[in-house]
């Protein structure tokens, strides 16, 4: 799980340059972070916090307590971390200035359900900026990966879940029935980062449910879908590591007044 949280963050890490400069957090702000995982935007935001303070939450109890972890080892007071589904959790009424996500509101069982819950901690005019995927077509890195490793497989679910915000015109009928307005989308191009090189990429994604569940459907043996993956990722090496291109939003909106 540990891997899986250090290479969550390389993956991102252009992106969330973007996210940082958009949420661009000030001194008393009281932050909620969704789907917050090993708690990286958590503790950033809480460094920038610094009469305020942050809270993540997420449904993942190893990704937390690597969270706690680091916020420990850092030293923070102002941050702290709760297990739970931001679609159902009873977060205080009014008690956020800002929420942030890093690819974490895309994945709820019942979106209107979710933002209403989220809309309903925040406090008037408070705001938020969410990073999510755009289209799986202009991701290509995902069905890239999918099919070298089980050619001919549709994508699951689950998978398909991470670009159910990627329509603006679905994404701003959600946020406005559920109280927010001035909605906008901030389009980023970044690559996404897979490794240093091809072995240490390969090494990596091999850890990570996309790739344990493409495996699972492959008529072929593992070996020959790993091959496939090698070479896929060879084939994006670049001077600065494994790289695909991709595209996401940064959703911002506020809270409605009254």
């Amino acid at each position: 799980m540990l891997q899986c949280a250090d290479f969550y963050d390389a993956e991102l890490s252009r992106h969330n340059r973007h996210l940082r400069a958009t949420a661009s957090v000030r001194t008393h702000d009281r932050i909620l972070d969704i789907g917050c995982g090993a708690g990286q935007t958590t503790r950033q935001a809480a460094l920038a916090a610094t009469q305020g303070g942050a809270v993540g939450v997420d449904i993942s109890t190893e990704m937390l307590e690597i969270a706690r972890q680091r916020s420990a080892q850092a030293g923070l007071r102002n941050v702290s971390f709760e297990l739970g589904d931001a679609q159902t959790y009873a977060f205080p009424a009014a008690a956020f200035d800002l929420c942030i996500s890093r690819f974490g509101v895309m994945f709820f069982a019942d979106p209107p359900a979710a933002f209403a819950n989220i809309a309903r901690t925040m406090r008037p005019g408070g705001r938020i900026a969410w990073m999510v995927w755009q289209s799986e077509e202009h991701n290509k890195w995902s069905g890239a990966i999918r099919q070298a490793l089980a050619p001919g497989s549709t994508i699951s679910e689950k998978a398909g879940k991470a670009f159910s915000l990627a329509d603006p015109a679905i994404a701003t009928k959600l946020l406005s029935n559920a109280g927010f307005t001035a909605i906008d989308f901030i389009d980023v191009r970044e690559p996404v980062f897979y490794g240093p090189d091809v072995d240490s990429a390969v090494d990596a994604l091999s850890h990570l449910y996309m790739v344990k569940d493409a495996l699972s459907h492959t008529d072929g043996t593992a070996d020959q879908s790993l091959q496939r993956l090698h070479d896929l990722l060879e084939a994006h090496m670049t001077s600065e590591g494994v790289l695909f291109h991709s595209r996401a939003w940064i959703i911002t909106a506020d809270r409605a007044e009254g």
